[in-house]
């Protein structure tokens, strides 16, 4: 949820002791997890009321799709075959018109 590495949780921790003290530190820590759970809890119903979660699933369920559609639409490769037919045809006229022009000249 936060990006809190180990020094900063000890910069954390060592500001908690100094501002609460050693005596209620163990209850104010007690106190912030069931503000957090209680939080969590919240979004999660919120999340549930709102249809979030639905919301997300059919916007995955869509991008699979859109992106199936495009796989399906990609001609690329044809394009890509046709090229290659015209490149031989193309390279077969040459050779024949190469081979006309030698015949003519021989006669």
């Amino acid at each position: 949820m936060f990006n809190i590495g180990m020094a900063e949780l000890v910069v954390v921790l060592l500001i908690a002791f100094l501002v609460v003290g050693p005596k209620d530190l163990p209850k104010v820590a007690r106190w912030i997890a069931r503000q957090l759970k209680a939080l969590r809890r919240m979004l999660k119903e919120l999340k549930e009321e709102t249809g979030w979660n639905n919301l997300t699933a059919d916007l995955e369920e869509t991008k699979k799709e859109i992106d199936a559609t495009m796989k399906e639409a990609d001609i690329t490769a044809d394009i890509r075959d046709t090229k290659q037919q015209l490149q031989r045809s193309f390279s077969d006229i040459k050779r024949d018109l190469k081979k006309s022009e030698e015949e003519t000249k021989q006669h």
